[in-house]
């Protein structure tokens, strides 16, 4: 059974005419389904925790919206082993459908979605999720893209409420709202010390750290590919930390950044791990798949291998 759970708002409004469109499809080819539109911050997990307690053995849960709206339906899912997950991106960033190879096209997402929900459990290709847990945290979260500390949480924090994302969003351009608020937030926020711990082997020190992103795919942020040979299917996250560095350089190494070719420079270091604790010595902005977590002082990523089922 199909279960769509729509995010009107999302693009800056934009949802609302995609969900239209489909609709208007999924009645013309009479595909049976259940939908519901998200009300407020945070519903799409309710929603979703509500469609996981029907009593189908083959649950589809589809997100319409953007990486936030993936990331609250993720986080709904109380049965992954009767859950598989689709997504028909909608946002500004879209990092998930771009680490999918999916469509930019509402339509075709949805045909896929429709042609590979026809397919057995068996058939569905299964994908790693990371799950991050933090000091004074009520419950851990899930990400599926990146869970971060520090400048790209921070800057996921400011373009969940920016003016700027809104205006970009209508000239089409909204992955360009990071970059432009990262170079606005780098040389205001505070860097701080940090001890590093990858897969409970012994403490590693970390001074001046700008950020610690543990990555599922790829890139983040609208596409900034913080690592490179981050893989969904392997068991692991990649650490991407930048440390030690002057924040001015680190701004000239931005292009880089943008570029993927920051890997070799000094300050820059990607470690593949199963699991990662970090303990900072001033709180700092945490964020899983954009989404904003808390400011805070200690936290643990963690791989779930082969954790979900993706419609794709």
């Amino acid at each position: 059974m199909l279960y769509f759970i729509i995010n009107e708002k999302s693009r800056s409004g934009r949802g609302k005419q995609v969900w239209s469109e489909l609709r208007e499809y999924l009645a013309k080819t009479g595909v049976v389904y259940e939908a519901k539109v998200t009300k407020y911050e945070g519903h799409a997990r309710t929603i979703a925790r509500e469609f996981c307690g029907r009593k189908d053995d083959d649950i589809c849960l589809v997100a319409v919206g953007g990486d936030g709206t993936a990331n609250e339906v993720l986080n709904g899912i109380t049965d992954f082993e009767r859950v598989r997950f689709g997504t028909i991106p909608n946002g500004s960033g879209n990092d998930l459908a771009r680490g999918l190879g999916l469509s930019q096209s509402p339509q075709e997402n949805l045909l896929r979605i429709l042609k590979a929900a026809k397919k057995s459990r068996e058939e569905t290709e299964s994908m790693d999720l990371g799950q991050v847990r933090w000091k004074g945290g009520k419950r851990p979260r899930i990400f599926v893209i990146s869970a971060g500390v520090g400048l790209d949480a921070l800057v996921c924090k400011k373009a969940l409420k920016s003016r700027l994302k809104d205006f970009l969003n209508k000239l089409r351009l909204g992955k360009l709202t990071y970059l432009c608020l990262t170079v606005q937030s780098l040389f205001s926020m505070e860097t701080t010390d940090a001890a590093v711990w990858f897969d409970g082997k012994s403490k590693i020190p970390r001074s001046r750290v700008i950020f610690s992103a543990a990555m599922n795919f790829a890139a983040e942020g609208g596409g900034v590919r913080m690592a490179p040979g981050a893989n969904p299917a392997d068991g692991k996250l990649s650490v991407c930390q930048a440390f030690g560095i002057p924040k001015w350089r680190t701004f000239f190494c931005l292009p880089l950044l943008v570029a993927a070719k920051h890997t070799r420079l000094r300050g820059f270091e990607v470690t593949d791990c199963t699991d990662c604790k970090i303990r900072l010595e001033r709180p700092m902005v945490l964020h899983a798949d954009g989404e904003y977590c808390g400011d805070v002082t200690e936290m643990q990523f963690t791989c779930l291998p082969g954790k979900l089922k993706v419609l794709k």
